[in-house]
């Protein structure tokens, strides 16, 4: 009777409890293969390009790294901001180009070289951004650098590095001589496995110009046609436009058909598209709603439209964000809707949302790359702050373990079946928010391990006390595997969980710290067992929390 009074109490309303006697039933069958485990989830990326080279910048970057079984692309604002290389919020500088006297270029490389040096010497690559405008070769210089601060008006962010370049053939010399000094310094195979792109949401607020697509469409000519005639076999794509619509779709025409700026001939070099999808979270009735819904439709926009046209639809897709809201540097105290981001609630969106990017890029047809969690770490921030980062003052949050998990899986991907409520369809079309959560599982097979990711997830920020779940595996070689089972949920890989039991110290001490990095880490609900096969099939039952994420791996 306790234990039913307190399940009502964390649900805050009983229907949204699954008081069920039978446990939701998955099958996984070995056997039946959906195509690749692609890890486009390996994709990371910040505004504050800076902190990179920070201690716990570092730090997070090499925890990055190590969860990835392939090298890890990493995006980041500013890399061509004028400025002394110091970090802010949504701020950056590398003062690679500035003038002299006469106004002849003086190039420095030292600052971005820092950067790109502490991702190769990780062994991950850049998504490289031709962005944002040198004060120098600015339209409109003054004032150069924001001051925004979260809870003033977002506008405030669109000073002097906003607008288009004022010489575009400085503008086109400096990128040939930046992609001609990361070859001479990384070498052309290290600098031919990276992404370049041109600039960042035209058709939102990144770009102030009388006539934005155009100016958009001038500007990647130019850029486009540097980075090739510097290395032909590089790669660059855009247009990362904020929504997937009319500009989109514009500037894919422009690529194919219409008369490049720069050099007068018919289309533009495009190797990939990118666009950006965000979901829309709320608070409804003092508890947060997310809006998965909006995420997802957004995602499946971009996929259409490429598909769309036939000539690219088999070109690499990249999502350059892709994330439950849209403003990363907005913590909890000035944005409360972005409450969800310390726990558990981002982990099982995180896994929920990827695992139906695999089916709609299957279900369309289209070549999914990439998919860039726009999510870091912020330097001189209060503990668990509400700001959209993996960590917080060095210590890792709950959804860094779902890349864990994400990382322990590959190979092919499974057919999942069972007693399923939710599928991309009908979370584009509703939501996560009726009577029962979002149950499934995410599977896949290699040569010696079969994986399963399965989750409980709910738009209303709430938590229960759990549902009964069964997962059945089919198709298993041998006759004997190891079972290992991790989890995220509330006493699980949840560092923000025990900050709050310690009194959600503003200054934990050294021993606090180390008792966080510990609860951090991916942990196992149990210890690995062998498990007994019969007709080459296992079932694991499991009682799944709300918000909770488990994985299963099957040794063989």
């Amino acid at each position: 009777m306790k234990r039913h009074l307190l399940a009502l109490v964390l649900c805050g309303a009983a229907a949204l409890c699954h008081a069920q006697s039978a446990p939701v039933a998955i099958h996984v069958d070995a056997n039946a293969a959906t195509g690749p485990m692609k890890p486009f989830w390996a994709w990371f990326g910040y505004d504050e390009p800076n902190y990179t080279t920070a201690p716990n910048g570092r730090k997070l970057l090499g925890d990055i790294a190590a969860l990835s079984p392939v090298p890890v692309y990493v995006r980041a604002h500013n890399l061509m901001s004028s400025g002394d290389g110091s970090y802010a919020l949504k701020w950056g500088s590398t003062n690679m180009y500035t003038e002299d006297k006469d106004g002849n270029p003086v190039y420095d490389w030292r600052i971005v070289d820092a950067i790109f040096d502490t991702y190769i010497q990780r062994k991950m690559k850049p998504l490289a951004q031709i962005g944002f405008m040198p004060e120098a070769l600015s339209e409109h210089p003054q004032p150069y650098q924001h001051h925004w601060k979260p809870g003033t008006p977002y506008q405030e962010i669109m000073t002097g590095w906003a607008y288009p370049p004022k010489d575009y053939a400085k503008w086109s010399e400096l990128i040939y001589q930046w992609v001609r000094h990361s070859v001479a310094r990384y070498g052309q195979a290290e600098v031919e496995s990276w992404y370049w792109e041109v600039w960042n949401e035209p058709d939102g607020w990144y770009l102030i110009a009388p006539d934005v697509k155009r100016t958009y469409f001038k500007m990647y000519d130019y850029a486009a046609d540097a980075v090739k005639r510097a290395l032909p076999t590089a790669r660059i794509g855009g247009p990362h436009t904020a929504a997937a619509g009319q500009f989109l779709d514009d500037f894919i025409v422009h690529c194919l058909h219409e008369t490049n700026y720069a050099t007068g001939k018919t289309g533009s070099p495009l190797d990939f598209v990118a666009f950006h999808a965000k979901g829309s979270p709320t608070v409804k009735d003092g508890v947060v709603q997310m809006g998965m819904g909006i995420h997802l439709k957004r995602i499946q926009d971009g996929f259409n439209i490429v598909a769309s046209h036939p000539e690219i639809r088999h070109l690499p897709i990249i999502i350059g964000e892709s994330d439950p809201e849209g403003c990363a540097a907005c913590g909890m105290q000035t944005n409360p809707e972005n409450a969800y981001r310390n726990g558990t609630l981002y982990a099982s969106y995180t896994a929920a949302s990827i695992a139906r990017e695999y089916d709609m890029a299957a279900q369309t047809g289209v070549n999914l790359l990439g998919a860039v969690n726009w999510s870091f770490e912020f330097e001189d921030q209060p503990w668990f702050a509400g700001f959209r980062d993996l960590a917080t003052n060095g210590v890792n949050k709950p959804v860094l373990n779902v890349f864990r998990m994400l990382g322990m899986m590959g190979g092919q991907r499974l057919k999942v079946e069972g007693d399923l409520a939710y599928d991309a369809a009908n979370i584009i079309a509703g939501g996560v928010r009726g009577e029962r959560t979002d149950i499934n599982a995410l599977a896949s097979r290699d040569r010696h391990r079969i994986a399963v990711m399965v989750w409980n997830y709910h738009d209303d920020d709430r938590i229960d006390d759990g549902t009964p779940v069964a997962v059945t595996i089919t198709g298993i070689p041998g006759k004997r595997a190891v079972l290992r089972h991790y989890r995220i949920d509330q006493q699980h890989g949840n560092s923000y969980a025990l900050w709050k039991k310690m009194g959600a110290p503003a200054q934990p001490s050294g021993e606090q710290i180390a008792q966080l990095v510990k609860a951090s880490e991916l942990a196992q609900l149990d210890k690995p067992r062998t498990v007994a096969l019969r007709d080459h099939s296992t079932t694991v039952t499991m009682q799944l929390p709300r918000q909770a994420v488990s994985l299963l791996t099957l040794s063989y």
